[in-house]
């Protein structure tokens, strides 16, 4: 007697896909929360599982309209993480390990990486500015990192989330107008603007020997962690004008170096109107429409003034020393962090920030 064996073909099922909660730009004026695909790793990347981020002021610009990101981009550059996987070809890394990656991450092989100018990748302006902006961004769940070797940095043992969360943008940012301003030991400085950026500035021109720091902001709790991060004097433009302030503190003789934090004309011209002869001008505004320059602030052109821009540095180097600034404990940046949301209130979180209400300066977003 034989028995017959009927096979039966496997019932098709689509494939399960992985989704993760992620902050989407709709439209001007909307940000949502969405479900997206968790990423993949190809070759010379990674994944990061996001643990902690924050919302920058770029964002908000964005958020507005004022600087243009396709609808449908998952936005932020902040992130602080674990690596959930890596991709062909990356290697001294592991899964598991706490990394951060900053705002700016270069692809370190191109003619603008190879002289120095990261921040510029591909040889287009702000080319390194890549999440939220070209490619999705930090502020979900989990995050695909290019350039892997190039971008991912170990966070030390010991050295908790919100104490690198300013890393991989303002720190970079803020330390960077200070650097490409030159501050030279025994420097007179004028920050104009305490936000988060202006406040990195005025901690990074400590950082680098200026011994009369004078910062500008209208905003008292600013003011005073600006005097709490190394402000010299403070000067409230909204009982006090600034530049004949700043001119009566330096004796008429102006200021070695201004840095401009907000990205406004009239930040950018009190700059230049308090500056000495053959002083400079250190541009970390984000601008939005004309700027003009007035002539006689400018000497006609005439007074040896250096204007310089800085795009936040990034890259793992980068990222590992202002690390081991953290880890010293020259920089402690955490009491910038005011408010603290989960990801699933990241729009409540925007509207507080974009308001600037209850005091904010920087908010803490956890996954």
């Amino acid at each position: 007697m034989s028995s017959t064996s009927i096979i039966t073909a496997p019932v098709w099922a689509p494939p399960v896909l992985r989704t993760m909660k992620a902050a989407v730009f709709v439209a001007p004026g909307r940000i949502e929360l969405q479900e997206r695909p968790v990423p993949v790793a190809g070759a010379g990347e990674a994944v990061i599982r996001v643990t902690t981020t924050t919302i920058c002021g770029t964002d908000v610009h964005i958020l507005k309209g004022e600087y243009p990101v396709a609808p449908g981009r998952i936005i932020g550059h902040e992130p602080v993480g674990v690596i959930h996987a890596l991709g062909p070809g990356v290697t001294g890394y592991h899964e598991g390990q706490r990394v951060i990656v900053g705002a700016i991450t270069p692809c370190g092989q191109c003619s603008p990486c190879l002289d120095g100018h990261h921040s510029q990748c591909g040889g287009k302006a702000m080319g390194g500015w890549r999440f939220g902006n070209t490619i999705d961004g930090a502020q979900a769940e989990y995050l695909l990192v290019p350039d892997a070797m190039a971008n991912l940095t170990p966070v030390p043992d010991g050295l908790t989330d919100e104490q690198v969360l300013m890393c991989p943008d303002i720190m970079s940012t803020g330390f960077g107008g200070a650097e490409s301003g030159g501050i030279r030991i025994g420097d007179t400085v004028a920050v104009f603007a305490q936000g988060p950026i202006g406040l990195c500035a005025t901690l990074g021109a400590r950082l680098r020997g200026a011994t009369r720091i004078i910062a500008v902001d209208g905003v008292q709790a600013r003011m005073e962690m600006s005097a709490r991060l190394g402000a010299d004097f403070v000067v409230d433009y909204t009982t006090t004008d600034p530049v004949a302030e700043i001119l009566r503190l330096t004796d008429g003789r102006g200021v070695d170096v201004a840095i401009e934090a907000l990205g406004t004309q009239g930040t950018f011209e009190s700059c230049l109107r308090v500056l000495k002869p053959g002083g400079t001008l250190s541009s970390l505004g984000v601008y939005s429409g004309k700027l003009t320059m007035p002539l006689d602030a400018f000497a006609a052109g005439l007074g040896d003034h250096r204007i310089v821009t800085t795009l936040c540095p990034g890259g793992k180097e980068r990222m590992r020393r202002l690390l081991n600034v953290v880890a010293s404990g020259r920089a402690d940046l955490r009491p910038l962090v005011t408010h603290r949301f989960p990801l699933d209130r990241i729009e409540e979180a925007y509207d507080l920030f974009a308001h600037q209400r209850d005091g904010v300066l920087k908010v803490a977003i956890t996954i």
